[in-house]
């Protein structure tokens, strides 16, 4: 007999990050940890992952999960409770509120980190059996303008393409979307078929950013004009005959309207070119090639959503592809790349507040429906509040319980130092999570209940092209923690509705929502996974990656919409006359700028799972705004200084990183650190609650703000094994580094205060010491047992920092003398050079030793690089970044 295998075998799993859904294999450690790879056999990514999937293995541990049930107790501590007792208390409190003030007085914020039957039981409990539709989600904040301007094109929130579309493509369009960091495995299709089949990419975005280094056609559109850009494309089709009209007459109504609007936006090049901000020329370039390629896909992403008129600018868009007839064909498609894993899951079980489930709204007829199959006694009859309205109604106390599930929102919402104090209003206040802490916990929740986290939950996700896969769980769920739709099953029980929430196991959720999906459907409505109703427990477990519609009475399709048949009244799309584009908020001379918001290559959301990882943390690990040279030098800004950011609604301050790249008189800041991660960093709490009237999606890159310097007298860092308190007055930056936590400084605490600190915190430790009180330098190491337990590097703001060299020394398990002796002086004392900044997060390679194998190595190309150092050749998001260090390490020689 063959001796049992030493570890389970890999787990065919979803990643947990954005709405590409890619497929990954998760092996077991045997010591709570997992070895991820790509799985081949995925669809969607065909082995391949990012530098966030490729590092999920460093983010499984259980330092700062939250393991059982939390209750706030009268001296506003939290303190452990038992799950019966948890959730007596919660039902209750929710029943009191209801019996006090109404269903309208209770809502939930959900998250695209839910899994669809997390989703599916939370909505099923608001909508069917509460009363009331205050749900809501994070994914507001990210693509509701997409649904918001599907549902009014197509009567449906349906994509019309699929991925094998951008394989197939003549032409890509990326449109406010940052792909190569943002979607990266997506992108490196793109560019696959970019150099296997020529296919041309044009960049629409105010900001230069690496999706744009590498394309043949750059359009750096003033902010906010997508809806004057291609209003003028469709002025210009019109006016060269290059429509499609039979597809027109047959499919499409509204046509003369949209092209009536479209000419008093943008009647001409000439203003078109004006109102975009851009060199005419380019716009005839961008013009030509979208009117002489059949085959075009625009993609579209946070940069059209995230604006107060996002929906306006998705209908701009999807009125050029419906009047050429390019829709849902091979390689031609108006294409929305949803933000988060889940985000399509919610939108399919009506985790949004002015949606049902099974993609119904609230006509009368689809209230009655969904009533019926769930035999709901309390069923909402209009929609509720969407996210930024739901939390002003908290602030105004008509909301008086909350329930939060897997979501920031003290941290990610527009105002959020308003949305922290409104939460502290709220009569109820119930998160589910599977972290200790975030801007939200602390900001007084009631209840903290674990929840599973990736890796333990077991479920589905659906990801951008439609496509429902499985997550699948490889580890023991720890401590006390359940799956959330266990949680809310478990309310809705004490609440009285044993019989509707009596679910076994996520697969009985799942089957449930696909009989919903079918249930007096017949065609009438897009989504149908009807084929998947009656799958055993062993099918569920074993499900492949499936796209929808899959119906159990007809063939379903891959791809929507290139014969009609939609799903409005007449079975025709509807092109909208979309509004004049204009500020949403004027800048002036006490805000003189406008503030664009968005994420970085290797962090994700508030960086509760993401920032765990050391490799993540490598590559840009201090909050930042970024400001063009000539910003910079009127603000009196310097790179790598400090700047103080404010607006009507609050501060920031961040590193300055001066960029061509960026727009005159805009700014770009990332929405990643909160106040867990940073001091004064939550970007969040400056932007406007201006909201899209069609889609309530919040306007995030537009807020007008003012930038100042700010002077600190002392910089350093602090390395340490543990979390520790620093002193007031220092902005820093915490960052997750091997076997401990390391804390980026800028302070004005003299050099004596910080031997305090160091003494407090190290005390127990053997410590070396540097001090030169007239150079105003400090530096301390603690020794355990000859590894390197703790350092403070305090000196002037305007020393060198000796980052790299001393946290490679710190993360080492074992010192010898030698090094230990060179700690001090900042250097490695066995040779090896610093590698310097993380460019490839995928094999941690360093700028420096990219730019010794380009200058001493003679690797003069990205291609040669990759061949010497591996980087660039996994998930491809660094290769625009190893371009650039290719072309300024060679340009002395082409002098």
């Amino acid at each position: 007999m063959n001796a049992p295998s030493q570890h389970p075998p890999a787990v065919r799993t979803t990643c947990p990050y954005c709405g590409v859904g890619c497929g990954v294999l998760a092996k077991p450690d045997g010591l709570g940890g997992a070895v991820i790879a790509g799985d081949p056999a995925h669809p969607a990514n065909f082995g391949r992952l990012c530098s966030k999937g490729s590092a999920l293995g460093e983010t499984l541990g259980l330092e700062s999960r939250l393991l059982h049930p939390m209750r706030r107790g009268a001296d506003g501590a939290l303190a452990r409770a038992s799950w019966d007792a948890a959730l007596d208390q919660v039902a209750a409190g929710f029943a009191r509120t209801i019996d006090k003030h109404g269903p309208n007085a209770v809502a939930f914020y959900l998250s695209g980190q839910l899994l669809t039957e997390d989703y599916y039981v939370a909505n099923k409990l608001m909508k069917g059996f509460l009363g009331s539709a205050n749900v809501d989600t994070n994914s507001r904040l990210c693509m509701a303008s997409s649904v918001a301007g599907h549902r009014r094109a197509f009567g449906s929130d349906t994509v019309p393409g699929i991925y094998s579309d951008l394989d197939e493509a003549d032409l890509i369009v990326l449109v406010g979307s940052n792909a190569a960091w943002c979607h990266p495995i997506l992108y490196q299709r793109m560019m696959a078929n970019r150099r296997m089949r020529g296919a041309k990419v044009v960049v629409i975005d105010p900001r230069r950013t690496a999706t744009a280094e590498d394309v043949d056609l750059f359009l750096p559109i003033a902010p906010g004009m997508d809806t004057a850009l291609f209003s003028g494309l469709l002025v210009h089709l019109s006016d060269v005959l290059a429509l499609d009209y039979e597809y027109i007459d047959a499919h499409v109504s509204g046509f003369p309207d949209a092209l009536a609007r479209a000419r008093e936006i943008a009647p001409d090049l000439a203003t078109t070119a004006r109102l975009a901000g851009l060199a005419q020329d380019d716009v005839a370039a961008f013009f030509a090639l979208f009117r002489e390629t059949a085959k075009t896909v625009t993609c579209y992403s946070q940069g059209v959503n995230q604006s107060a008129q996002g929906t306006d600018k998705v209908n701009a868009i999807v009125n050029c592809h419906l009047a050429t007839g390019r829709i849902g064909k091979n390689g031609a498609s108006p294409f929305s790349l949803t933000g988060q894993p889940n985000a399509m899951g919610g939108r399919e079980v009506g985790g949004l507040a002015n949606q049902l489930a099974a993609h119904m709204g609230f006509s009368p007829q689809e209230v009655d429906r969904v009533g019926r199959f769930w035999n709901g006694p309390a069923m909402a009859k209009r929609e509720g509040l969407k996210a930024v309205q739901m939390f002003d109604a908290i602030a105004r106390g008509e909301i008086k319980a909350l329930w939060v599930m897997a979501t920031n929102p003290a941290a990610s919402l527009p105002r959020a130092g308003a949305v922290r104090e409104a939460l502290r209003k709220l009569d109820l206040f119930v998160v589910s999570e599977n972290v200790l802490s975030n801007d939200t916990v602390s900001a007084g929740a009631h209840f903290v209940l674990p929840a599973a986290a990736w890796g333990e939950k077991d479920g589905t996700v659906t990801n951008s092209e439609r496509r429902i896969s499985r997550q699948r769980p490889f580890l023991p769920l720890p401590g006390e923690a359940k799956p959330d739709w266990w949680i809310v099953s478990q309310v809705g029980q004490r609440l009285g509705f044993a019989d509707a929430f009596a679910y076994r196991s996520s697969a009985d959720v799942f089957r449930e929502h696909a009989k919903l999906s079918m249930f007096e459907n017949g065609g009438t409505r897009d989504f149908d996974i009807g084929a998947l109703a009656l799958l055993s427990d062993e099918a569920f477990d074993a499900l492949d990656p499936v796209l929808w519609p899959a119906p159990a009475t007809r063939a379903g399709t891959e791809r929507f919409f290139a014969q009609g048949g939609f799903f409005t009244s007449d079975r025709k799309a509807k092109m909208i006359a979309p509004e004049m584009p204009r500020p949403q908020a004027e800048t002036s001379d006490a805000l003189p700028f406008r503030l664009n918001t968005g994420r970085v290559r290797d962090q994700w959301h508030t960086m509760t799972r993401s920032g765990l990882s050391p490799r993540l943390a490598k590559h840009l690990p201090e909050p930042f705004v970024e400001v063009h040279p000539d910003d910079a030098i009127a603000a009196g800004l310097s790179h790598d200084g400090f700047a103080r950011l404010h607006s009507r609604y609050g501060a920031c301050v961040l590193k300055v990183r001066v960029s061509e790249g960026q727009q005159r008189g805009s700014l770009f800041a990332p929405i990643h650190w909160s106040d867990e991660t940073a001091a004064m960093a939550r970007v969040g709490e400056l932007v406007m609650p201006a909201t899209d009237p069609f889609s309530g999606q919040p306007e995030a890159k537009a807020t007008p703000v003012a930038i100042a310097p700010v002077d600190y007298k002392y910089r350093g860092f602090v390395l340490t094994r543990s979390p520790l308190a620093l002193p007031s007055h220092t902005w820093w930056s915490r960052v997750t580094v091997g076997r401990g936590v390391g804390y980026l400084l800028a302070s004005e605490a003299a050099s004596d205060m910080w031997r305090d600190v160091a003494h407090a915190a190290f005390g127990h430790a053997e410590i070396a010491e540097y001090c030169d009180p007239p150079r105003d330098l400090y530096r301390m190491a603690a020794f355990v047992d000859g590894r390197l337990e703790g350092c403070v590097f305090i000196g002037p703001a305007t020393a060198t920092l000796q980052w790299d060299a001393v946290k490679a020394l710190f993360e080492s398990e074992q010192l010898a003398e030698a090094q230990r002796r060179a700690v001090l002086s900042g250097k490695a004392a066995d040779g090896l050079a610093d590698p310097g900044p993380v460019v490839c997060a995928c094999f941690g390679v360093g700028l420096n030793v990219i730019r010794d194998a380009i200058v001493n190595g003679g690797a003069t190309s990205v291609e040669a690089i990759g061949a010497a150092l591996r980087a660039g050749t996994n998930c491809g998001s660094c290769l625009p970044e190893l371009k650039r260090i290719v072309q300024r390490e060679r340009a002395p020689q082409a002098v």
